[in-house]
């Protein structure tokens, strides 16, 4: 074994350029991640239910931006149908969003999953 050296490590002659090629690799895939961030908030999703009598849209961020009803929707002897629709047409909108995020996470990742990114 050479002078310094203990049994099982190898010399460390390489590290710094590796450890500066991976922090670069790091940084990239952080500001694809950044963009396809920006990508994903600027997304407008517009869903309906029903039979297009509810419509909504949200944007990337998850916020709802709009609903729309169709009058003949209206009963307010069933109010009951009218909430259910709403919250479907809603639910299927942010799970389109989430679709959206793993996608352009995913590209800009390079596929690698990070749990809790998404």
């Amino acid at each position: 074994m050479g002078k310094g050296m203990r049994a099982g490590r190898k010399p460390s002659a390489g590290k710094a350029g590796n450890m500066q090629k991976q922090l670069a690799q790091v940084q990239a895939m952080q500001a694809r991640m950044q963009q396809a961030q920006e990508t994903i908030e600027a997304q407008e999703i517009e869903t309906s239910a029903g039979g297009g009598a509810v419509s909504v849209k949200v944007n990337g961020k998850k916020e709802l931006l709009k609903i729309e009803l169709k009058p003949e929707v209206v009963d307010p002897d069933d109010i009951e149908m009218l909430q259910d629709l709403i919250i479907a047409a809603v639910n299927e909108a942010m799970r389109q969003v989430d679709e959206i995020s793993e996608s352009e996470m995913g590209k800009a990742t390079g596929g690698i999953n990070i749990p809790g990114l998404f």
